[in-house]
């Protein structure tokens, strides 16, 4: 049993990320190298670690956040690629075509069509595309950042491409020689267990996310709508219910067959499919037209620098019923689609054929064993993270597409731009935990993440699993990323469950579920959202209106956690 000595040591490091983001609203570029500090210093004067250790961890931490960064660059290279080719612009056309009625384009724009960004890109780039289309079509720019953050939550737990369990989870649990023995014992490898922790996270997901795209509409009537009411949502409780059936069943079964990679981007591809599919023949479309107040009727706060009908660069967006076109309108649907299902293509392909897998993983892999002497093993592999499939989309986008040099370069440079801020945050915050989980390695104690779960677990007891997803949460809260959050607590939740005698899979799949939800509140997430339409500033009220579906979904998944632990499915590993 740790004394309440180490439990407060132990703390520290977190407690500093707290402190320094929450109460001093310190970005996480700032606070996580502080925190890294501070567990350093823990380790240091706490754990008798050695300076060679430290460093080695730290190395450890920033090679996994290399790979993590290498995946954004690639995801946010192709979004920005195809905003600069317009082909955003015509798939955005594409939905809005379909319908008039604000709350059927939240469901195809939020809900369906940002899904798709998310298990795609990831990294909160969502809402800072979505958002700007919504303001493109009309809507208020605040509404259009609150439904923005609030539709894709299903997708966050596999965004880009699955990069939060791979990297968050899969890569920490392979560094963790005790969590690797034990998972050996059941006869499974890491990648294979994670795949189980993904199954687990979808089914948390599906059942607690039936009434996600409900949410999103309701809210925009609720708060936004003219009668402030969540009656115009329920009129259309018929089609979010069928989009989340369509996205559910494909998502499911993804996470079933094939693992933590394509859940979310196929589970978007057959939602969009079927549900555009019904409402072009007719189907599920409400009768009344619904639409928000005149603009003179607005608030003065939901409206900022970019007028509605506008873009974020000032072009003029095309509505639905018709008006200006932008250059953009001569590409062809088909063909502003085609990089991503290029990319959907290549993911399957490098993934599921075991010739092509092996060629990549074995072929400029940049591996650093025995790090400074310590057994701490990590590794790039330069063409087999997604990151590699990413770049080749968008060398093969620039023919396809016809870009010229300006356009090329304009991509890279917004792309530098939007990652350059996460470099810092992202290395020293996979080293702190790094640090935090080495800890114990040289002195024959529990490391410092091992003391925290069993405080943790003598603490809550028996009820514990309840605020898993809560802590996951925290975690996404404090760092802005689902993948950071597991990185955090995924082997937080792992010795949890080990001392309560509890599944380790279920609990760590409501940690996966506990990132996404945090993703509501990310600070940094809010911010970027009302910056590309014009609002900095209100991040309050946004995050005061995200608290309602973060409590709904923490809430029902901790009910679920509970039920499976302890009631469905008592003997999972």
């Amino acid at each position: 049993m740790a004394t309440a000595a180490q439990i407060g040591l132990a703390v520290l490091p977190l407690a500093t990320i707290a402190f320094l983001m929450i109460g001093r609203y310190w970005p996480a570029t700032k606070a996580m190298p502080v925190a890294w500090l501070v567990a350093a210093v823990v380790g240091l004067f706490g754990w008798n670690m050695s300076l060679r250790w430290l460093a080695a961890a730290s190395i450890n931490g920033a090679i996994t956040a290399v790979n993590i960064l290498y995946i954004v660059f690639g995801a946010i290279l192709v979004l920005y690629t195809l905003k600069e080719t317009g082909a955003f612009d015509v798939i955005n056309e594409g939905f809005t075509s379909i319908s008039d009625d604000r709350r059927v384009q939240v469901v195809l724009l939020v809900f369906l069509m940002g899904s798709f960004i998310e298990a795609a890109a990831g990294f909160g780039t969502p809402a800072a595309v979505v958002g700007p289309l919504l303001v493109g079509l009309g809507f208020p720019p605040l509404a259009a950042v609150v439904v923005a953050l609030t539709g894709n939550l299903m997708a966050i737990t596999f965004g880009a491409v699955g990069t939060p369990l791979i990297i968050g989870l899969e890569d920490i649990f392979a560094s963790t020689e005790p969590i690797q023995s034990t998972v050996a014992e059941q006869g499974l490898t890491i990648p294979e267990w994670v795949a189980q922790i993904a199954v687990w996270a979808a089914t948390f997901h599906v059942v607690v996310g039936v009434l996600l795209p409900f949410i999103g509409v309701a809210m925009m009537t609720r708060f936004f709508g003219p009668e402030r009411s969540i009656r115009p949502a329920l009129n259309v409780l018929p089609l979010t219910l069928f989009a989340w059936a369509s996205f559910s069943v494909p998502y499911w079964l993804t996470a079933y067959f094939l693992g933590p990679t394509f859940p979310g981007l196929f589970g978007a591809m057959g939602g969009m499919l079927l549900t555009v599919g019904a409402l072009k023949a007719g189907f599920l479309h409400p009768d009344e037209e619904w639409e928000f107040a005149p603009e003179a009727q607005w608030p003065e706060h939901w409206v900022g620098d970019i007028q509605p009908g506008e873009s974020a660069s000032g072009d003029t967006r095309v509505a639905a019923d018709g008006g200006q076109v932008t250059a953009a309108s001569s590409m062809s649907l088909v063909r502003a689609w085609t990089p991503y299902a290029v990319l959907a293509a290549l993911l399957v392909l490098t993934r599921v054929v075991d010739p092509v897998t092996n060629f990549l993983t074995s072929t400029l892999v940049f591996e650093w064993a025995n790090i400074l002497g310590t057994g701490m093993d990590n590794s790039f592999a330069l063409l087999y993270l997604p990151g590699a499939i990413f770049v080749a989309v968008h060398l093969l986008t620039i023919p396809l597409h016809g870009m010229d040099t300006q356009q090329v370069r304009d991509a890279w440079s917004e792309t530098v731009v939007k990652v350059t801020p996460a470099v810092l945050a992202l290395v020293f915050a996979v080293a702190t935990v790094q640090i935090m989980i080495q800890s114990g390695e040289t002195a024959n104690v529990d490391s410092m993440l091992v003391v925290l779960s069993e405080a943790t677990a003598d603490t809550a007891g028996v009820v514990y699993p309840f605020f898993a997803a809560l802590v996951g949460a925290f975690g996404a809260f404090l760092a802005g990323s689902n993948t950071v959050s597991d990185i955090l607590f995924g082997t937080f939740q792992y010795n949890v469950a080990s001392d309560l005698g509890v599944s380790r899979t279920i609990l760590v799949g409501a940690q996966a579920v506990g990132g996404a939800i945090g993703n509501l509140i990310a600070v940094h997430n809010v911010v970027a959202a009302l910056a590309v339409v014009g609002l900095v500033g209100e991040e309050g009220r946004v995050i005061r209106l995200e608290l309602i579906p973060l409590v709904y979904y923490a809430t029902m998944t901790g009910i679920l956690a509970l039920l499976f632990v302890y009631v469905f499915a008592p003997g999972t590993f």
